[in-house]
C-alpha cells in the first residue's frame, strides 16, 4: 500500500513537469506583439518622442521579457535622455540574454564612457575585438572612437576655479 501511494505521487509529479515544459516557447521565439511594439517605439524615438518610446518599450518587455532588442532600444532611449546609469543596466540585462551581442556591448561601452568608467569600456572593447577576430568590425571601431573621445565635460568642470581671496591679516 505504501509503495502504491509513493509511485502515484511520483507519476503525478512527472506528468505535471512534462506538461509544463511542453507549454513553453523556445528562447529564440519572441512574441510578435512585443516585436510590433518595439517597431512602434523606434518610430516614436526617431520622431523625438522619447517618453512615448519608453512607454512602448516597457510594454513590449511586459509582453515578452526575453525581447533583447526592446532592452537595447530602451537603453538607447535612456542614453538620449542623459541617463547613462539606467542605460548601462538595460544593456546588462540584454547581455544576460545574449552575452555576445556586439551592439549591446558597444552601447554599454559608450554609456560607460559617458558615465566616466573608461576602464570598464575598454573591457567591452576587448570582448568585441575578440568576437570580431582578426577582421575590423563596426561596433569595435565605434566604441574605440568613443573611448578616444573620452567622457563628456560637465558644466561644473568647464567653470574656471578662481582661488579664494587670502584671509590672512596684512602686516605693515
Amino acid at each position: 500500500m505504501r509503495v502504491t501511494s509513493v509511485s502515484v505521487a511520483i507519476a503525478l509529479a512527472a506528468l505535471s513537469l512534462s506538461t509544463s515544459l511542453q507549454g513553453q516557447r523556445p528562447d529564440d521565439q519572441i512574441d510578435a506583439r512585443s516585436v510590433a511594439l518595439v517597431e512602434r517605439a523606434k518610430a516614436a524615438r526617431n520622431a523625438g518622442n522619447l517618453k512615448g518610446a519608453n512607454d512602448l518599450l516597457e510594454t513590449a518587455l511586459v509582453v515578452d521579457p526575453r525581447n533583447r532588442e526592446a532592452l537595447t532600444v530602451l537603453a538607447e532611449v535612456a542614453r538620449a535622455q542623459d541617463l547613462p546609469g539606467k542605460a548601462i543596466r538595460f544593456y546588462r540585462e540584454a547581455l544576460t540574454i545574449e552575452p555576445n551581442d556586439q551592439a549591446a556591448l558597444r552601447g554599454q561601452g559608450e554609456a560607460l564612457v559617458q558615465k566616466g568608467a573608461v576602464a570598464r569600456a575598454r573591457q567591452n572593447l576587448a570582448k568585441i575585438q575578440s568576437l570580431c577576430g582578426s577582421q575590423a568590425c563596426a561596433p569595435a571601431t565605434q566604441l574605440a572612437a568613443a573611448i578616444a573621445k573620452g567622457p563628456p565635460v560637465t558644466a561644473t568642470a568647464q567653470q574656471s576655479v578662481t582661488p579664494p581671496a587670502s584671509t590672512a591679516p596684512v602686516r605693515n
